[in-house]
């Protein structure tokens, strides 16, 4: 299952559409969560920056590999799967 979840993380595009929204909604949260920073003057946070950009990148990846595995189990399509082969 791990090396499933990575392989289809890392192909067709999720990583692509997950920094696009990563982007969109990071920018978004930064501007509510670090605005009075931003804009009046004061320190940066820039572990909080981070960290609100990698969170909808990773539930961004987490949803769409989550749906294309479970279209997979429906169909009973298994070739990303690690016990494949076997």
């Amino acid at each position: 299952m791990t090396v499933r979840f990575i392989s289809y993380a890392l192909d067709a595009g999720v990583p692509r559409r997950s920094f696009g929204v990563a982007v969109v909604v990071g920018t978004i949260l930064n501007l509510i969560n670090q605005g009075d920073a931003l804009f009046g003057g004061r320190t940066l946070d820039w572990t909080k920056i981070a960290l609100t950009f990698a969170v909808p990148y990773c539930v961004a990846t987490y949803g769409a590999v989550s749906y294309r595995m479970r279209q997979d189990d429906v169909r009973g399509d298994r070739t990303h799967d690690d016990r494949a082969g076997r």
